[in-house]
C-alpha cells in the first residue's frame, strides 16, 4: 500500500454501511460491546455541523480500510482547544502498512487547522504493536488514567 492510494476523508451519511464494519471491529479488537443505540447516536453526532465529534475513513480502491474518530474540547491550560484522538482502527490484515499512521496524521491536519492546541489519545497497555508507532510520532505524556464508571 502506498500513501498515493489512500484517500482520507470526513464521513458523510453515505459511509454508514462502510463506516460500521470498521467501528464492529474496533469493538472486537478491545473486546467491548458498544449498545445499538449509542452507536446510532455517535454516528448522528459525526454528521451534526454543530457537534464537537468528527469521524474520518481511510478508503483504499474504493473500500473503507480504516477509521478515526476525534473530538474537540476546551482545556483550562491554553486558549485553543485540545482535540482527543478517541478511536483509531485499521481492517485486520492491514495494519502494519501505514494507514494508522496516516489517519492519525490527519487528524494533526484537522486540528491544526481548527486552532487546536493539541492533539492526545490513550491506549491500552496491551496495544503494543500500535504504540511502536506512536512512540514514533507522538510524545508519551507520563499521566496515569483514573476513571469511574457512573
Amino acid at each position: 500500500m502506498s500513501a498515493a492510494s489512500l484517500e482520507i476523508r470526513p464521513v458523510s451519511a453515505a459511509d454508514h454501511a462502510a463506516w460500521l464494519p470498521l467501528w464492529q471491529g474496533y469493538q472486537r479488537f478491545y473486546k467491548t460491546e458498544i449498545a445499538t443505540e449509542t452507536t446510532a447516536v455517535t454516528w448522528q453526532r459525526f454528521l451534526d455541523p454543530v457537534e464537537p465529534m468528527h469521524a474520518a475513513l481511510a478508503w483504499q480502491d474504493g473500500k473503507a480500510v480504516g477509521m478515526v474518530h476525534f473530538i474537540y474540547h476546551r482545556s483550562c491550560w491554553t486558549v485553543g482547544d485540545y482535540c482527543y484522538l478517541q478511536d483509531l482502527y485499521v481492517a485486520e490484515g492491514l495494519r502494519g502498512g501505514g494507514i494508522g499512521r496516516l489517519l492519525i496524521e490527519h487528524v494533526y491536519a484537522e486540528a491544526r487547522a481548527a486552532g487546536a492546541s493539541r492533539v492526545h489519545w490513550l491506549t491500552h497497555e496491551t496495544n503494543t504493536d500500535a504504540m511502536q508507532l506512536y512512540e514514533r510520532i507522538a510524545d508519551r505524556s507520563g499521566f496515569v488514567q483514573y476513571r469511574k464508571i457512573l
